[in-house]
């Protein structure tokens, strides 16, 4: 018979609720204790972007790990607790999932902040104009610099264009 020392001893694996959460619901470095009083104090309305961050400090109303980090829309707003719409993939679809979430849990997004800074420019920019003169917002992202205009390169003096082509490879064994 083989000795016991022989054999190695695993545990079995964990399949459970919280399992492999260790680094994900944990609190910050030198962030412990009490969560700050702007966590209760928040309000959220309907249509809100919100982001579900998972906080170890209240396990109640604590999403399921598959949620954490992800961004959804208000739904629902209960004295403790937010109802939050969130996209999930399962296999070739996307579902809608609604969950409720404790407030200790979301935070508001900042996902559109960018978009909403510019839809306010272009209203203060439409403002004393007829309806003659307001154009359609064009709400998509424009690159800082981009496209460069059209110019003529020039050489300096008594140089010509160089012409590169390639040269033929050849084996040697």
């Amino acid at each position: 018979a083989p000795s016991s020392s022989l054999h190695k001893v695993s545990m079995p694996h964990s399949f459970g609720y919280r399992a492999r959460t260790r680094k994900t619901f944990r609190r910050e470095f030198r962030r412990n204790g009490p969560l700050p009083s702007t966590t209760y104090m928040r309000t959220f309305k309907l249509g809100q972007r919100v982001d579900i961050v998972a906080t170890g400090f209240q396990q109640k109303g604590m999403p399921h790990k598959y949620y954490h980090g992800k961004t959804g829309v208000v739904w629902n707003v209960t004295p403790r607790a937010v109802g939050v719409e969130v996209n999930k993939r399962v296999r070739t679809r996307v579902m809608k999932k609604r969950i409720h979430v404790r407030t200790e849990h979301i935070r508001p997004s900042r996902c559109d902040e960018e978009f909403k800074n510019r839809l306010v420019a272009y209203r203060e920019a439409q403002k004393g104009k007829t309806p003659a003169q307001k154009k359609a917002m064009n709400n998509k992202r424009k690159p800082v610099g981009l496209p460069v205009k059209g110019h003529f390169v020039s050489m300096p003096k008594g140089r010509a264009v160089e012409q590169v082509t390639p040269q033929r490879y050849v084996l040697l064994v």
